[in-house]
């Protein structure tokens, strides 16, 4: 057996209130304790009161740090990226001079930087997961136009981020746009910040792909491709155990309800195949009121039960005919067809980012490469 290590975990997340980049990092520290080593997990708060509070998750010790973050559109995001940065950066050095850990690993947009700079200080080797596309773009999904047709977003210059303000500040766009040299500096500070680490990690091919013809400034950074670990015993066993949820087949879709999902062709894609299944939506998100008014004018069966927890979720997926995956943006590597593609349920997805490391096409499910093809 190896020598134990002692790793400290920064993540923007940690179940069980988290979505699937939380269970993510908890798998990866779940593996690395079965390992025999061990993990330190510290998770920002911001809005929370300024301070540190230990919680325990499943015998993890979860250090929270709580940071100012103002409830004003662009304000909380400066709050959330410069001056949180800063002062976790800060935070995490004490705690590395204090723990000694042998390896410092940033888990998202919010904890990644103040990581790699942490181990910088205090010279410990660093690994940075890059979940999403935050180091290229201020909105992390690279959509710039409400069509659900419309191409991604090729580059974050002055002329396409006044493209991608207007359908996100509607009429008051004209109002940010003095905000767009802001958010070039913060896009060139978090590549640069980032090609300081030890390691990238790329949750799938598509991530890779574009931080290597979007940020030259990691060029000579190591960058590997390691997809989000999934616990395929537990999850079974799990499932197995898990009671129907509701009798009879039912379509479904588990996740945000928002329009980087595509979840605006869940119930046109359900009334245009004439589907005699009930179609359950277990989520939340702002496009909930527009799906609400669409199912009820919809002659289909469709019941939208809201966010539900982990175990509810496993049961839902367990006992479903088919899942449906309408993303209309560049996925990075969704945990919602991984956990499908374990249970060995249907899947009907668009063919977007990381999705295609998934599914494959006509073996394991079903992709589409437009929205009219999906419907």
């Amino acid at each position: 057996m190896s020598t134990p290590l002692h790793v400290l975990i920064a993540t923007d997340s940690f179940p069980p209130a988290c979505g699937g980049s939380g269970w993510s990092t908890y798998e990866l520290a779940r593996g690395l304790r079965a390992g025999g080593h061990r993990v330190t997990v510290v998770q920002p708060r911001p809005g929370a009161p300024r301070g540190v509070c230990a919680r325990d998750y499943e015998g993890f010790t979860v250090l929270e740090f709580g940071a100012p973050a103002p409830p004003l559109p662009y304000v909380r995001n400066y709050f959330k990226n410069e001056r949180l940065h800063a002062a976790l950066a800060d935070f995490l050095e004490q705690l590395a001079r204090r723990e000694r850990p042998d390896l410092i690993h940033g888990q998202h947009v919010l904890t990644g930087l103040p990581a790699i700079e942490a181990a910088r200080r205090t010279a410990v080797p660093s690994v940075c997961t890059v979940r999403d596309y935050w180091p290229v773009c201020y909105w992390s999904d690279l959509i710039h136009t409400s069509d659900p047709e419309g191409p991604l977003c090729p580059e974050c210059s002055s002329g396409m981020m006044t493209e991608c303000i207007r359908p996100r500040a509607g009429a008051a766009w004209p109002l940010a746009l003095p905000m767009i040299p802001y958010m070039r500096g913060n896009l060139r500070r978090k590549r640069e910040g980032l090609a300081a680490a030890g390691a990238i990690v790329a949750v799938s091919s598509t991530i890779a792909a574009d931080l290597r013809a979007r940020a030259p400034e990691i060029s000579s950074t190591r960058l590997e491709v390691i997809p989000n670990p999934v616990d395929v015993t537990g999850l079974r066993a799990r499932a197995g155990a898990s009671a129907p949820p509701m009798t009879g087949p039912y379509a479904l879709y588990l996740g945000k309800l928002a329009p980087n999902k595509g979840t605006s062709l869940l119930v046109p894609s359900v009334e245009q195949a004439e589907l005699d299944w009930p179609l359950v939506i277990a989520g939340d998100g702002p496009e909930r009121p527009e799906i609400q008014s669409a199912a009820q004018r919809s002659n289909r069966d469709v019941r939208m039960i809201g966010w539900v927890d982990q175990d509810a979720a496993v049961a839902w997926m367990a006992h479903a005919s088919m899942l449906l995956f309408p993303s209309r943006g560049p996925e990075s590597l969704s945990r919602v067809l991984i956990e499908a593609s374990v249970l060995g349920i249907p899947i009907a997805a668009m063919n977007t980012g990381g999705t295609g490391d998934i599914v494959i096409d006509g073996r394991t499910g079903l992709l589409s490469l437009t929205a009219a093809e999906f419907t």
